[in-house]
């Protein structure tokens, strides 16, 4: 796989320090808005060539586009990289709305390529070896989960957030799908959802980078509460904040007819998986039982290298989680329950395995 990255703002940095480490993945191409962050994305690697995005896109070297662009142009990224014959691998959110979600999806069939969606850290040890124990019986059946994620707001550390409190942005759109992902990953499809949501003020203030200071406008909700309603039966609770402090809940918990399991950061590829038992005495770590040790940002381009149409990281996975959280922003709003159509599988387990013994 030969991969053309677009966009090289600060997630781009993630990507270029896993790519010597995924076999069968080559970066080739960098190209961004600015020439510039393009260049220096370049520099000091062999073969890996500064374009514009245009030419990029055009380029017959690359068979594959890694969209990083800021979530607004996602999808006229991908569509456009599709035009090409190119596959695209996108960060998450895997675009705005749901309708251009879809359209990526049905120009990719159309065209006989591949789409790929971040977040990939659902294919690190900390969610599959969660995934494992809940395959293995280990907490019953499941019930119900709670999904975690507080922050006073990226403005306070991001040079430049605007992106974050625009549409495609806010708690749930930025940090959901990590969740969303997991959830899904852990739990199967949502069917139905029922959503609540805040916005506690109209500015930010930039706290870093040469417009600290500076006051952005605020234009999407920044505290998200939702629940889904899983295939399976079981009831996913949301807490998603850009204006709360801190919390001392466990990022995902899974609670079961013999125990409750505790899931790691999904914003991470590894962690700790805890159990608490029904009639134990506590907390109890669980083995590592699956996932990719080592990895970082691109094991899903890795993924997609090896697997082709079975890839886990899917577009239809990122599609699916996109319309549930707009769902939930959609109930907030209206006070009804609203209905997923889309339907996607289950990812795939990964079996315990070590992406460097491969490279």
């Amino acid at each position: 796989m030969k991969v053309g990255m677009i966009g090289c703002g600060v997630i781009s940095r993630q990507y270029l320090a896993s790519f010597d480490q995924l076999p069968g993945v080559q970066l080739v191409a960098v190209a961004d808005l600015d020439p510039a962050r393009a260049a220096a994305a370049a520099e000091g690697r062999d073969g890996v060539r500064p374009l514009s995005v245009d030419e990029l896109i055009a380029d017959p070297e690359v068979d594959t586009v890694l969209n990083l662009t800021i979530p607004a142009a996602h999808a006229d990224v991908d569509l456009r990289a599709i035009a090409a014959g190119k596959n695209v691998y996108s960060e998450k959110p895997f675009a705005v709305t749901t309708q251009e979600g879809a359209e990526v999806l049905v120009a990719a069939q159309a065209a006989g390529v591949l789409v790929g969606s971040a977040p990939d850290t659902v294919l690190g040890t900390g969610t599959q070896t969660a995934r494992a124990a809940i395959d293995e019986g280990l907490i019953g059946s499941p019930i119900a989960a709670t999904a975690t994620m507080v922050t006073p707001g990226h403005e306070r550390w991001h040079p430049q957030p605007d992106f974050y409190y625009a549409p495609g942005g806010g708690p749930l759109l930025d940090m959901g799908p990590y969740y969303l992902h997991a959830l899904i990953t852990l739990l199967g499809p949502v069917t139905s959802v029922i959503g609540a949501a805040s916005r506690t003020r109209e500015t930010r203030t930039i706290g870093s980078g040469p417009r600290a200071g500076e006051d952005i406008p605020v234009s999407t909700d920044t505290h998200v509460t939702g629940v889904l309603v899983h295939e399976s039966g079981v009831l996913s609770t949301l807490v998603m904040s850009f204006d709360a402090v801190a919390t001392s809940a466990h990022p995902i918990e899974i609670h079961g007819t013999e125990g409750t399991l505790a899931v790691p950061d999904p914003n991470h590829f590894s962690g700790d998986v805890t159990v608490h038992r029904l009639g134990g005495e506590g907390w109890e770590p669980v083995p590592t039982a699956g996932g990719y040790e080592e990895a970082g940002r691109g094991i899903g381009l890795h993924d997609m290298a090896v697997r082709g149409p079975e890839l886990r990281a899917s577009g239809e996975l990122g599609q699916h989680a996109l319309e549930v959280m707009n769902a939930v922003l959609e109930s907030a709003h209206s006070g009804a329950r609203i209905e997923i159509a889309s339907h996607v599988a289950r990812p795939e387990a990964v079996a315990r395995e070590d992406v460097r013994a491969r490279a």
